[in-house]
């Protein structure tokens, strides 16, 4: 293998520590509150700096998640293929890179952006790499519950990015991601919940089954649905997000109402997939709404 070569797959191998997937959909949520915080366009250097800054705690906490959790990922099919399970990178290189990238992410946002969104990025990240990931993941099956708060923060620190303030709206971003935590990771565990329970990880289908599990996602998807009318009921966005929000909820009840009437494991991955879509056209449909009106 040439240097290059090997520079080029030592990067791959970093990148994927910082699980890319999972952090363009925070990013996405970043930049909507950003947009959504202002009644014009928020300015260049906020939108830039505080979504690179973002960006990068959110990868240092995600190389930290896999650093924890590497023992179990290597008994997991979806995860055993990361680089610290196969050996390509150490844990120490790992803790490193998650320093390195992490304390630059919050520098960034603290002499570019704002105090409040580099403090409150600096607390998603101790609540998503200490207190979920250390803590509460193999404790308990309310894990992601309780630890889904800090998956909620990303669209409150792209609104105090822009107004250096912690808004009413802001808060409902919060909580409908809040909302949407649960029904997302639940689908997913359904079908991994054999992997899970290999794992020794106390995840809801593991210990309460699936029975109970589909139950749950049925009463959080509805709860949901209700969560995602309130933009339109405290005048925060218009008709053209409330058509969206409601179509988007009523089907994803739907698949909710399915999973417990005929449940597959296919069927619960296209839940899992759906619900990713859901998140994304959801703040889609506030953004578009939002310069609509």
């Amino acid at each position: 293998m040439t240097t290059l070569a090997f520079a080029e797959n030592r990067l791959r191998q970093f990148l994927a520590l910082t699980k890319p997937r999972v952090v363009s959909l925070i990013v996405f949520t970043a930049v909507i509150g950003m947009f959504l915080a202002t009644p014009g366009l928020p300015p260049v250097d906020a939108v830039v700096f505080g979504t690179l800054g973002i960006a990068l705690v959110a990868g240092a906490a995600a190389a930290i998640n896999c650093l924890v959790e590497r023992k179990i990922d290597a008994v997991m099919a979806r995860t055993r293929a990361r680089p610290l399970p196969r050996g390509e990178i150490t844990s120490l290189q790992t803790l490193a890179f998650a320093s390195a990238v992490g304390a630059t992410g919050l520098l960034l946002l603290y002499s570019k952006v704002n105090a409040l969104t580099m403090w409150l990025t600096l607390g998603t990240f101790v609540g998503y790499a200490i207190v979920y990931t250390v803590l509460l993941k193999p404790a308990t099956p309310q894990n992601i519950v309780i630890g889904g708060a800090s998956g909620a923060m990303p669209p409150v620190l792209g609104w105090t990015a822009v107004a250096d303030k912690v808004a009413p709206e802001a808060l409902l971003l919060f909580l409908i991601i809040f909302a949407w935590t649960p029904p997302h990771f639940w689908s997913l565990a359904l079908y991994r919940a054999k992997e899970y329970a290999k794992a020794g990880l106390p995840m809801l289908p593991v210990t309460h089954g699936p029975e109970y599990t589909r139950l749950q996602i049925l009463l959080y998807t509805v709860v949901l649905l209700a969560i995602t009318l309130l933009p339109f009921a405290i005048r925060m966005s218009g008709m053209l997000y409330l058509a969206a929000a409601a179509v988007l909820g009523v089907v994803f009840v739907g698949y909710a109402i399915a999973l417990i009437a005929r449940y597959s494991d296919d069927l619960a991955r296209r839940t899992f997939r759906y619900s990713i879509f859901y998140l994304a056209a959801l703040f889609s449909a506030l953004l578009l709404d939002h310069y609509w009106r």
